[in-house]
């Protein structure tokens, strides 16, 4: 489609993305694939359709595919209290109560289980072991994977439960998860450029997109890596995740092949909870994937550093469509490739309304720059940097980047804090806490 590539070449330069790569599916097959933009910002080397991508939280779909096969085997049951099999780790008591937790809960994300999301390492940094990330101790930077909401009342994302997953799948089958991936769901699938491989082998750093911030820097590094296998850890290609998409329909009609039976695909595509809305308007979640009415549209996005993509797929009419990008700024590329493959394939009851990105004026970050005190005594000077902000607190710290987010607001890229001018006020955000700052110059 031109008109698709058009769009996303433009929106490279827009939202400063060095480089995507998409595949269409019509008619239950892959009808196109392509690419553009480069590997790296500031280099020629371009992106192919076998360029390797992060992912993200795509891996946990694929891994609850796994999951749901050893269900198909009568090694797993959905339903039953996950601790009843798990034998290297349990889920532990939350004070004196010892929660009971499901592989149904820990699929669609009503667990009750804490740790949202993984910020990943530096891929040369010694890696934690599934249960140090499990237990939150060192060389693990999450915390420990808890229960502290009732389970199965509530929707509440959970990258930590996924690892629950991964544990109780090691521990049933006795087989490192990267092989078990392959055994059950790559191989079978010929995803033959996907790899649960963290960190990335060597030999594959070349065909490997680079990650970038949200300034279009690289990160330190080339990329992230990410021992949490399950919930973030897949290297891939869009093509690949077509075929998975695919396989999906295939086993939901029944189809000739299919790695997993009718009954399991429509659990999997059966709405579980209600959630936050997703691009595409996903709604909620059924096993593993975010649904649209009733599950006739389903899916999942991903984000880890330096990567977004998105995986959309039609559960009847074989159409869908995978986009990945190098770039935190790809969710905006995303989210317009998909209405441009939306509108073009005619995709039956898909939203069109598109998140518009306001950023501040040049007049209104020269009034921002200057020196303010935080609270009663500490200071901060602010000096333009590209579309935010070089912030120098005092004493002997070294300038934290702000980048904008909306036409007033500016997030910090090495702490979680924020900047918004409010009412004609600069306010520092951190900690839940919010400190108004004075100008001084």
């Amino acid at each position: 489609m031109d008109v698709l590539r058009e769009s996303i070449e433009a929106d490279l330069r827009k939202f400063e993305v060095p480089g995507a790569s998409w595949a269409v599916v019509d008619g239950g097959q892959i009808t196109e694939i392509g690419t553009a933009g480069v590997l790296r910002a500031g280099e020629s080397a371009p992106v192919t359709p076998d360029t390797l991508f992060q992912a993200c939280s795509i891996s946990k779909p694929v891994a609850v595919l796994a999951m749901l096969r050893l269900v198909d085997r009568g090694l797993l049951d959905l339903d039953d209290d996950v601790n009843r099999r798990l034998t290297s780790w349990q889920v532990p008591p939350t004070s004196s109560w010892q929660p009971v937790v499901t592989l149904r809960q820990l699929a669609s994300h009503s667990a009750g289980l804490t740790v949202h999301g993984f910020p990943g390492y530096h891929h040369e940094a010694t890696l934690p072991t599934v249960r140090q990330i499990l237990d939150g101790v060192a060389p693990a930077n999450t915390f420990g994977v808890r229960v502290d909401t009732i389970p199965g009342t509530q929707f509440r994302y959970s990258g930590g439960g996924t690892m629950v997953m991964q544990q109780l799948l090691e521990d049933v089958t006795g087989t490192p998860f990267r092989d078990l991936m392959r055994e059950l769901v790559l191989e079978p699938l010929e995803m033959s450029d996907s790899d649960y491989a963290q960190p990335l082998p060597r030999d594959r750093h070349s065909i490997a997109a680079v990650a970038h911030d949200r300034i279009g820097e690289p990160i330190a590094g080339r990329w992230h890596a990410y021992p949490e296998l399950a919930a973030a850890g897949l290297w891939t290609t869009p093509t690949d995740l077509a075929k998975f998409a695919i396989a999906i329909q295939r086993a939901y009609a029944g189809g000739d092949g299919a790695l997993l039976s009718p009954d399991l695909a429509r659990e999997m595509l059966t709405p579980q909870i209600a959630t936050t809305d997703r691009i595409g308007g996903l709604d909620h979640l059924g096993l593993g994937l975010f649904l649209a009415d009733e599950g006739r549209r389903f899916g999942h996005s991903g984000g880890n550093e330096g990567f977004k993509c998105h995986l959309l797929a039609y559960r009847d009419v074989g159409q869908g469509a995978v986009v990945m990008t190098n770039s935190d700024n790809g969710a905006w590329l995303t989210q317009r490739a998909f209405a441009a493959i939306a509108s073009a394939q005619d995709w039956p009851s898909y939203p069109q309304q598109l998140d518009e990105r306001v950023v501040p004026l040049d007049e209104e970050l020269d009034r921002i720059a200057g020196r303010y005190r935080v609270g009663d005594h500490a200071t901060v000077e602010l000096v333009r940097a590209g579309g935010g902000f070089d912030a120098t607190f005092q004493g002997q710290q070294q300038p934290v980047r702000f980048i904008p987010v909306n036409a007033h607001t500016f997030v910090g890229l090495s702490a979680e804090t924020a900047l918004t001018v409010r009412d004609g006020q600069l306010v520092f955000a951190q900690n839940d806490a919010e400190i108004r700052c004075a100008r001084l110059g």
